[in-house]
């Protein structure tokens, strides 16, 4: 028998009161905490596994920071649970890689829509059905983050479940495939790599909730390593103000929108 309260949800702990309805979702739980100190009154509410949960306030509103750890299953679970305790509005904060030359690294990529490279989705609805971000999420998201100072590109990522498969394409069976496809993505415009958005997307669909990304660009799409500068560009530090910006604005968009 479980010794949780029941309504406390089994991996990510947490119970209903304990989180806003806004809740922002890194991957590294090393960042949970780096971005809750950003709200007013910041307090840990929860810590299990990879998921790490904070709470504090933005505005006078209850917002929230969980981290998902790395991939799209956990980030689902994540998601799941959060919106059993209350939440209903989801933003994907993390890093990514380029697909687009034009892209420096330190820019900021808002995902407004994934392509779905990975199988979790794919339990929930087929795969023919877009993971789409919800376009006041998105619109929010890229006016704060412009109003921070960033350059921002909006566009379609790749979510991926293989980080290696990525960066090492050589060395697998699969070589030639996967090296066709990273070319079809670029071709098609997609502006960055990562490994959360698509199944996040998809599964807000079937909860009927809202979700959308931020994403620290960085790399080169031929894999050139960076420079010293371009390392500094990409610190996830950098990043984060303008998450933040894109929460207030999407705060002050939806009371605009209640009043």
């Amino acid at each position: 028998m479980s010794s949780l309260p029941q309504d406390r949800q089994h991996h990510i702990q947490v119970a209903p009161g304990e989180v806003g309805r806004y809740v922002l979702l890194p991957g590294d739980p090393g960042r949970s905490e780096p971005i809750a100190r950003l709200f007013d009154e910041p307090r840990l509410v929860a810590r299990n596994r990879e998921y790490e949960t904070w709470s504090g306030y933005l505005d006078g509103e209850l917002v929230s920071v969980t981290s998902t750890g790395i991939g799209c299953p956990s980030a689902a679970i994540a998601m799941e649970e959060l919106v059993k305790v209350g939440a209903d509005t989801f933003i994907r904060v993390g890093t990514s890689g380029s697909l687009q030359r034009d892209i420096r690294p330190g820019d900021l990529g808002v995902i407004n829509a994934a392509i779905r490279d990975e199988g979790t989705s794919s339990h929930y609805l087929p795969i023919e059905f877009p993971a789409v971000a919800d376009i006041d999420v998105t619109r929010a998201l890229a006016v704060g983050a412009r109003s921070a100072g960033k350059t921002v590109h909006v566009g379609v990522s790749q979510s991926k479940d293989s980080f290696y498969g990525q960066h090492e394409p050589g060395r697998m069976p699969m070589a030639r495939r996967l090296q066709d496809r990273w070319a079809a993505w670029m071709a098609g415009g997609a502006i960055c790599s990562e490994m959360e958005a698509s199944a996040l997307y998809i599964v807000a669909a079937t909860l009927r909730v809202r979700a959308g990304g931020i994403m620290m660009i960085a790399g080169n799409p031929d894999m050139i390593a960076m420079t010293e500068e371009e390392h500094a560009a990409v610190a996830v530090e950098n990043l984060l103000p303008a998450a933040i910006a894109g929460l207030r604005e999407l705060i002050a968009q939806d009371r605009a929108v209640a009043s």
